[in-house]
């Protein structure tokens, strides 16, 4: 201690020699700390941000035999659709979710099949969930194929491929739950999936298993006129107290090889999107048909607007016809892209529509595994003109301009654009 006071005096008595201004001690000005520093300057929190989101859907998914057996691997007899789907692997991969509609039984084997009734590989489900799809719709002309049991086991198929599956179902309680309806997280956005057909080509369910899959006509073993508004109220109903933010049904009807739609189907969607129907996704013609906005009061009386693609085409098949025209038609499809968006107060729209044009291509003088391949159409012409193509000859190059100019015509050329 007396150490510490003979320095202390010493430091005041230097101090007090010093010249004026020079050697004076001040005080340091006292800092604030930690805690009154962050109570000073507060940490900005972060703006909110829209959510967007993709949602690409594609047609009708048909192993016609003589796909089938292009996928046939004979080295460990299994099948395999890979390089049929190969080509759009690149956008699927690009999608937050996207769905197509299985329009096969999978009845198990050996005995395959294509049309008039329909069965193909487990492959197949396997294979379009490897390529990028996430969702299949099961409800359609075709689904009673091989009957209910098949219907059933295709369920259990696309389980364990890990694909989701709207609009059959294998007890009354799985339609009971949430009225069969299927809600999807698309990148952040909650979409309610419905799923319904307007026949099972002439095939009737027994009544007691009735719930076996969604149909929208009451005749729908007949003569396929007389839509079911109350069934589709109610589910619609239904699909709107789950309070997704955006409702999408998927519909398989329309006449084959038409590239316009009927008024069944105007009516039918004009009703969907009263409802409250965001997106009315649809399917069987075979071949591609316009899109268009409706605007109308929906059923909670305010203004609404829904989307409608009539007819998405075949996805990939092979259906071969002596008129080129319908030839060309059959080929030719899309991958539509729907950009999805909801904004800072929660509320969701359509915000962009594309489309991927794609041609299947027949090669039939190539080996098995090689001769059916989804082409991407853009990409495949400009890899033809740079001189890199291995699948373009000049007569797949004829067609795929052709291809391109039938998009354009019934879908428009604006929206032909890549996806990003």
């Amino acid at each position: 201690m007396r150490r510490f006071l003979a320095l202390a005096l010493s430091l005041v008595l230097l101090a007090g020699c010093a010249p004026a201004g020079q050697g004076e001690i001040s005080e340091p000005a006292p800092q604030p700390s930690a805690q009154s520093r962050q109570e000073e300057v507060p940490a900005a929190e972060p703006e909110p941000e829209p959510i967007v989101a993709h949602l690409m859907a594609a047609g009708d998914v048909m192993s016609h035999l003589p796909l089938t057996k292009d996928c046939y691997v004979a080295q460990t007899d299994s099948y395999n659709y890979s390089h049929v789907l190969e080509g759009a692997i690149p956008q699927l991969a690009l999608a937050d979710y996207a769905l197509a509609n299985l329009e096969t039984p999978l009845a198990g084997g050996p005995e395959y099949s294509g049309y008039p009734r329909f069965n193909a590989p487990d492959a197949l489900a396997h294979d379009i969930k490897k390529a990028g799809f996430d969702l299949v719709c099961t409800t359609n002309n075709h689904t009673l194929d091989k009957g209910t049991g098949a219907l059933f086991r295709t369920l259990d198929v696309l389980d364990e491929a890990g694909l989701a599956h709207v609009g059959t179902y294998r007890t009354q309680e799985e339609r009971d739950e949430n009225s069969g309806i299927y809600v999807a997280d698309v990148g952040g956005i909650s979409v309610a999936f419905l799923a319904y057909t307007y026949g099972l080509n002439g095939h009737r369910l027994k009544e007691e298993v009735r719930y076996a899959a969604n149909i929208f006509n009451t005749d729908y073993y007949t003569s396929l006129s007389n839509p079911d508004y109350d069934l589709l109220a109610a589910d619609m109903a239904a699909a709107r107290a789950l309070e997704p933010d955006l409702i999408a049904v998927i519909t398989h009807w329309g006449v084959e090889y038409q590239t316009k739609e009927n008024s069944h189907q105007e009516k039918v969607s004009e009703f969907l999107v009263e409802q409250g129907a965001d997106l009315v996704l649809g399917g069987h013609p075979h071949v591609l048909q316009p899109y268009r906005t409706i605007d109308t009061v929906g059923e909670d009386g305010q203004a609404h607007r829904g989307f409608v693609i009539y007819s998405l085409g075949n996805f990939i098949s092979n259906q071969h016809f002596d008129s080129h025209w319908k030839d060309l038609a059959t080929k030719t499809t899309v991958i539509l892209d729907l950009e999805l968006t909801k904004d800072t107060e929660g509320n969701t729209s359509l915000t962009d529509v594309r489309y991927t044009p794609y041609y299947m291509l027949h090669r039939d003088s190539q080996p098995v595994g090689e001769r059916r391949r989804l082409v991407d159409v853009n990409r495949s012409i400009a890899e033809y003109e740079a001189g890199t193509s291995q699948l373009i000859d000049k007569n797949s190059y004829a067609a795929l301009l052709e291809a391109r100019d039938f998009c354009h015509e019934i879908l428009g050329e604006e929206g032909d654009r890549p996806s990003e």
